[in-house]
């Protein structure tokens, strides 16, 4: 007759530590699998890389970018190199991260 009810405190507390393991198992999996995104992106660049481009990369403020680019442009024609900005992006600080690439020698 007399019954000791659980408190009601144990009983929210184990759902609650279900639900967070549960989720973190959640949160593993999704950074495993950004995780293999990014290797096999990085691969799948690796592969892109290793052909007849030479490439040079660079990280500097907007205006030393510019510069940059254009001295590069300037000593490896597009016409004879094919010189281009392969890729390039901007990182916090107005810092430019480019990449250049040209063919090894002009034809």
């Amino acid at each position: 007759m007399n019954e000791r009810k659980p408190s009601g405190r144990h009983d929210q507390t184990a759902p609650a530590q279900s639900r967070d393991e549960g989720s973190a198992d959640t949160n593993v999996m999704r950074l495993e699998a950004i995780r293999s995104g990014n290797l096999a992106w990085a691969r799948k660049r690796q592969r892109e890389r290793s052909n007849a481009w030479t490439r040079q990369d660079f990280k500097l403020p907007r205006e030393e970018a510019r510069l940059a680019a254009r001295a590069f442009l300037e000593r490896y024609p597009k016409a004879a190199y094919g010189s281009e900005i392969e890729s390039w992006r901007v990182l916090p600080g107005d810092i430019i991260e480019f990449t250049m690439r040209r063919f090894p020698s002009a034809d």
